[in-house]
C-alpha cells in the first residue's frame, strides 16, 4: 500500500466463537503483552534461536519452527510441546535534548510467554503444529517533563497470534508448510496536543487474519536452506478517543487503520561436522506500508479535522549470524549476533516509537534428551545514539523530537519442552 492511510471501513466482525477463543488464549497465555521490539517487531520467539542471533530459518529443529520456519516441524517425530518466556529486563530509552534536558522511559520488566505444539504422523509425510506468540509489541512511557509531551507520553501495542500450520515432507530433503494466522491487537496512545497540561488518549482493538509459509531444503548433510514468509495484516482498530483540555468533553468513537508488514526471511546453515552448526540469515520487513495513520472520528472532540499520525516508515533489514556447538549427552552452547536497520527518517521520528539502528548480541546453552529439552539465553540490545535534528514540530506548541536517543535492553529467555 503506497497511498496515505485515510478514513477507514471496518472489516466485518469475526464470528463470536473465533473472537472469544482468541481473546481467551491471549488473556491466559500472553499477559502482559507490551514489549519493546525492532520498531514494532519482536523477532525473539525462542531461547535456542535467540542464542544464535535468531539465525534459525535453516535449522528450525524445535517446535518454535512454527514461527521461524514452519517447514522445520517435519524434523520432529511424534508429539512435542514447548513453552517459553522472554523477559525484557529493564526497557530503557535515554533522551538528551542537547540543551540540558534529559529523560528516560519508565523502567519495565516484561515477560512474554510463547507456546508451541507439533505432531508428525507415522505413516504419512505430514506434520501439524500450533503456536501462540507475539510477533509485534511496544511499551513506551515518557515522563511529563520530557520536553516533547505534545508528541508522546505513552504508547502501547499488544499483538497476539494464534498460528496453526500443516507441513508436508515432499522428499526426504524437502519440506513445505503453510498455515493461517489469527491475530488480536490492541493499540493505546497518550499524548498532549496544544497546552502544557492537556491529554489526548486513544484506545482501540481489532482482529485480523493472515498466513505464514515456509520451505526447508537439505540437499546435503552439511548444508540446509530455509525460507519463511509472513503475510501483511491490516488492523482496523475500533475504540474511543478522549481529550482533556481542562474542561469536560465527551469521548468520541474512533477508528484507526494500521497495516502491519509482510516479512520475508531466509537462511543458510552449514554443518562442517555433527558437532557444529553455523547459520547466516537475512530478514526483510516491509514497513513501507506504514505511512499516515488517521484517527477517524476525533473531529467529534471539537478538532477541525481528524488527527493524523505521520510515520512514513521504510523497509528494515535484520542481518543475523549464529553458531552452535553440540556436546555429548545432549548438551549444546550457542552464540549469535544480529544488526537491525532503522525504519524511519529523522523528519518523521517520534519518541512514541524510539526507533534506531541496533546491535544485538546473545549467548545461551541447553540440553536435548530423549524426552525433555530446555534452553536458556541472554541477550543485549543496544546501539549508537541516534541524533535527530530535523523532526517536524508540533504545530501548536513548537515542540520537536530533536536530540539524541539511545536504547539499552538486556533480555533473558528460557524454554522447556517434552517429546512424547
Amino acid at each position: 500500500m503506497t497511498n496515505k492511510l485515510k478514513h477507514v471501513h471496518l472489516y466485518p466482525n469475526a464470528s463470536d466463537w473465533v473472537s472469544r477463543a482468541l481473546l481467551l488464549t491471549a488473556a491466559l497465555a500472553l499477559q502482559p503483552w507490551t514489549a519493546v521490539g525492532i520498531a514494532l517487531r519482536i523477532p525473539n520467539q525462542d531461547p535456542e534461536a535467540i542464542a544464535r542471533g535468531n539465525a534459525f530459518a535453516a535449522t528450525a529443529d524445535n517446535p518454535s519452527a512454527i514461527y521461524y520456519n514452519p517447514a522445520g516441524i517435519t524434523q520432529l517425530p511424534g508429539a512435542n510441546v514447548q513453552i517459553g518466556v522472554l523477559n525484557y529486563l529493564g526497557i530503557n530509552t535515554h533522551y538528551d535534548s542537547g540543551a540540558g534536558t534529559q529523560s528516560d522511559t519508565d523502567f519495565e520488566v516484561v515477560p512474554i510467554p510463547e507456546i508451541y505444539a507439533t505432531y508428525s504422523l507415522k505413516d504419512l509425510p505430514l506434520s501439524f503444529g500450533l503456536g501462540v506468540y507475539a510477533p509485534f509489541g511496544l511499551g513506551v512511557k515518557w515522563p511529563e517533563d520530557s520536553g516533547f509531551r505534545t508528541l508522546a507520553i505513552e504508547s502501547r501495542l499488544q499483538y497476539v497470534t494464534l498460528n496453526p500450520v500443516v507441513a508436508w515432507k515432499i522428499l526426504p530433503s524437502l519440506s513445505l508448510a503453510a498455515g493461517p494466522t489469527l491475530n488480536y491487537s490492541k493499540l493505546e496512545i497518550k499524548r498532549g496536543l496544544a497546552t502544557p497540561t492537556d491529554v489526548f488518549k486513544f484506545d482501540g482493538n481489532d482482529i485480523a487474519y493472515g498466513f505464514n509459509a515456509g520451505l526447508l531444503w537439505q540437499p546435503h548433510l552439511q548444508w540446509s536452506f530455509g525460507v519463511n514468509y509472513r503475510s501483511a495484516t491490516t488492523m482496523n482498530y475500533e475504540g474511543s478517543s478522549s481529550y482533556d483540555p481542562g474542561i469536560p468533553i465527551p469521548t468520541a468513537n474512533t477508528t484507526a487503520r494500521v497495516q502491519f508488514p509482510q516479512i520475508i526471511s531466509g537462511g543458510v546453515s552449514f554443518r562442517p561436522t555433527p558437532k557444529w552448526n553455523i547459520e547466516v540469515n537475512v530478514d526483510w520487513t516491509d514497513w513501507n506500508t506504514l505511512d499516515t495513520v488517521t484517527l477517524s472520528g476525533t473531529k467529534n472532540l471539537g478538532f477541525p479535522f481528524d488527527l493524523p499520525l505521520q510515520l512514513n516508515w521504510h523497509a528494515s533489514w535484520l542481518y543475523e549470524i549464529g553458531v552452535t556447538r553440540y556436546f555429548e549427552n545432549g548438551w549444546f552452547i550457542s552464540a549469535g549476533y544480529f544488526y537491525s536497520t532503522d525504519t524511519t527518517s529523522g523528519k518523521y521520528y517520534t519518541p512514541a516509537i524510539p526507533d534506531t539502528n541496533l546491535h544485538v548480541g546473545s549467548v545461551g546453552f541447553g540440553f536435548k534428551g530423549e524426552h525433555w529439552h530446555w534452553a536458556l539465553a541472554g541477550q543485549i540490545i543496544t546501539g549508537p545514539s541516534r541524533e535527530i535534528s530535523d523532526s517536524q514540530p508540533n504545530p501548536f506548541t513548537g515542540q520537536t523530537a530533536n536530540g539524541s536517543y539511545q536504547l539499552f535492553v538486556p533480555t533473558l529467555s528460557v524454554s522447556m519442552g517434552y517429546h512424547f
